[in-house]
């Protein structure tokens, strides 16, 4: 089954999964939903600017750390959205890899049960 990833639908799964993670997690307060939809554009529009020039720069110790790398500079960007966005605030960098790693856990979960539908 072809799965429909318009801007609208990615917006939608991306807000959805950035106010579950910030209810799951202790470490991460989010005002509103509303808050979540701007955090799901700023995260979205970091990871498709900032992040690639990280990663270009820090190939040797992404390489060295077989990738693992790769977490701290998805901490990097949450903590650049966290001094951007007014309504979230996130403790410490753990929180920000945590708060991450769900947020790209429950996206996964959100399209495989889109396609299942």
């Amino acid at each position: 089954m072809k799965q429909n990833n318009s801007l609208l639908t990615r917006l939608i799964v991306s807000s959805l999964s950035v106010f579950l993670a910030g209810w799951l997690l202790p470490g991460v307060q989010i005002e509103s939903f509303t808050t979540a939809v701007g955090i799901a554009i700023v995260l979205g529009l970091l990871n498709a600017t900032l992040k690639p020039l990280l990663i270009v720069i820090t190939i040797p110790i992404t390489v060295m750390s077989l990738g693992l790398f790769l977490l701290i500079i998805n901490a990097i960007i949450i903590g650049v959205a966290d001094q951007w966005i007014d309504g979230l605030y996130v403790r410490s960098t753990w929180t920000a890899i945590l708060f991450s790693f769900l947020i790209s856990t429950i996206s996964s979960w959100m399209y495989r049960w889109g396609e299942n539908r």
